[in-house]
């Protein structure tokens, strides 16, 4: 018991890890000027650890102490977690573009009178060998750090669940692993909401006094300390992994016999894997089974890495909101789905037959429920020389960005400080919109407002404007999409349980190992790697401006909303 206590929260621990990173996937794309395309190749890249190592693992379960295995692959993890957020330590202070000169920079983006190469240094400012190194360094950091995850984790799960099937009786079997499988779909859950408590806080927290940030929570620019998280989870694997040094490699068994043949059998197998994997890729349930999983769980991780992103671009919401949402409504709708899959088969005692006629029901009224979904979202709102150009004759693609009534306006190119017009247009900085003054809030200095605005017109007069998105005017369309969202989870999710059904009731006995771990190794290979990429390629592909790093696409700074919704 006290094993499986330790190993629920190792597990918990571990997918804090890796499920962390997914919560804080837009953030850390916003800090180091990341494609969505790069960042799902991060978020599945522990997956090519994971899967080199697999089989080999699995193969020396039975010769190998498990409880120091497991231990030694929690240490993997936790330092995976500590190189996750080294970048932070190693790079400087997060920069962005200022209306007010701080100790950090004596630079404005006000518009000022245009002095030729005064703006042009700084829009390459940061555009330096040292900055190129520093980038290249970040992201090898990090995709070795997704490595040693991937391997760290290969023998936590395996032979977590065979020590306690080995010494556990039969009748408390089931129980203790029914923990541990509960606790994997909660992970994930605990941590969207970890990232939505550590978002909150500003990136350089450790680094400069509140008083010298100049953005608020709602500021598409903001930054959350994404790497504390990362602390946090990787000392909780730290912890986690201590009591695995101490227990024996074999407990006192309840059922001596059944272990014995059990590994012969299992030793007597792996002579026989090319037969066998042949025989179960020649089953056509079987493969017909394993190929549906591929599908819905490709869709499951490019939805779980990107989740958090779309809302927040689709909704206008903050980073932590977002990931609160995801934390409490939709991961754990899955969880009930699994649930009552469960329920319902040990209710009827369905047949084969009857599993998968609850499959295909439940993913069609999944589809059904998740259509409408295509249609609720918000516009993309409008920003002048970028998506609105009406008002305006003149008014053309990267008139925004130094042109038109901003011509006297020396504006840098890559400048990026999105202000709210009183004519209820949104403009990428305030030298954009030809504003020459500011005034700082007396008691917050991250509230801002913009006066003398050449640019911004209402009523004949000139304009103002405030600092931050002007956001979507769709508010009332967050509700229903989040209600639909977590229904069409939970309808998908009931085929959860009746799908594995299928495959451990329609091949022989004695394959049932193999056939699990081919069926997860090809879920691996073709659904949790691929699947991120895919996703984060599609929404690349609806990217209307690019944050410029070097001139090299960094960070979109805006989507096409309507084509963002539909392809994802």
């Amino acid at each position: 018991q006290f094993f499986v206590f330790c190993h629920g929260l190792l597990q918990l621990s571990q997918l804090l890890v890796s499920g962390y990173l997914k919560s804080s996937i837009s953030t850390i794309e916003r800090r180091y000027g990341l494609s969505s395309q790069t960042s799902g190749l991060l978020a599945s890249f522990n997956e090519v650890g994971n899967t080199l190592l697999i089989v080999f693992v699995s193969y020396l379960g039975s010769c190998v102490h498990r409880p120091h295995f497991i231990g030694a692959g929690a240490i993997l993890v936790s330092l995976a977690g500590f190189l996750m957020a080294l970048p932070h330590f190693i790079t400087g202070p997060y920069e962005y573009d200022q209306s007010v000169a701080s100790t950090f920079s004596n630079t404005t983006d006000l518009c000022q009178p245009r002095d030729p190469g005064s703006w042009a240094n700084l829009s390459h400012a940061t555009c330096t060998p040292h900055a190129t190194k520093e980038n290249h360094a970040v992201l090898l950091v990090m995709f070795i750090a997704q490595a040693l995850l991937g391997i760290g984790g290969v023998p936590i799960q395996p032979f977590g669940i065979s020590y306690i099937d080995d010494f556990a009786s039969e009748r408390n079997s089931p129980l203790y692993l029914g923990i541990l499988f509960s606790v994997t779909v909660i992970g994930p859950g605990v941590a969207f909401l970890l990232g939505s408590a550590m978002l909150r806080f500003y990136v350089d927290m450790d680094k400069v006094s509140g008083d010298e940030v100049q953005l608020t929570h709602e500021n598409p620019r903001w930054v959350g300390a994404w790497w504390l998280g990362f602390l946090v989870a990787a000392s909780l694997v730290a912890l986690s992994a201590v009591p695995y040094f101490f227990f024996p490699r074999e407990m006192p068994k309840e059922v001596g016999e059944v272990l014995q043949v059990d590994l012969l059998a299992l030793h007597t197998s792996y002579f026989c894997f090319p037969l066998v994997l042949l025989r179960n890729l020649r089953h056509p349930v079987f493969l017909l089974v394993v190929l549906a999983q591929v599908n819905i769980s490709a869709m499951v991780a490019g939805l779980a890495t990107f989740m958090g992103k779309f809302l927040e671009r689709q909704f206008s919401l903050t980073a932590s909101l977002a990931n609160m949402i995801i934390g409490s409504v939709n991961i754990p709708g899955a969880m009930v789905g699994i649930v009552a899959g469960g329920a319902i088969l040990r209710r009827f005692q369905m047949s084969l037959q009857r599993c998968s006629a609850m499959c295909v029901l439940g993913m069609f009224l999944c589809l059904l429920v998740a259509f409408p979904l295509l249609f609720l979202g918000c516009p993309t709102q409008k920003v002048a020389g970028v998506t609105y150009s009406d008002r305006y004759p003149q008014l053309q693609p990267g008139w925004a960005l130094g042109g038109g009534c901003s011509l006297q306006c020396d504006c840098p190119e890559d400048a990026y400080n999105p202000i709210c017009g009183s004519n209820s247009i949104e403009y990428i900085s305030p030298c954009s919109a030809g504003c020459r003054a500011v005034t700082v809030h007396d008691h917050n200095s991250s509230i801002l407002i913009y006066t003398n605005c050449s640019c911004i017109s209402k009523d004949g007069l000139v304009g103002s404007a405030t600092a931050g998105t002007c956001g979507t005017s769709c508010s009332h369309l967050f509700l229903p999409f989040v209600v639909l969202s977590c229904l069409a989870g939970i309808l998908a999710s009931t085929s959860h349980t009746p799908s594995f059904m299928l495959i451990l009731r329609s091949i022989q006995p004695e394959d049932k190992s193999f056939a699990v771990g081919i069926q997860f190794m090809l879920l691996r290979v073709l659904a949790w790697m691929p699947g991120p990429v895919l996703y984060g390629s599609a929404i690349d592909t609806t990217c209307i401006l690019w944050e410029k790093k070097c001139d090299r696409k960094a960070a979109c700074r805006y989507y096409d909303n309507n084509l963002f919704r539909q392809r994802w």
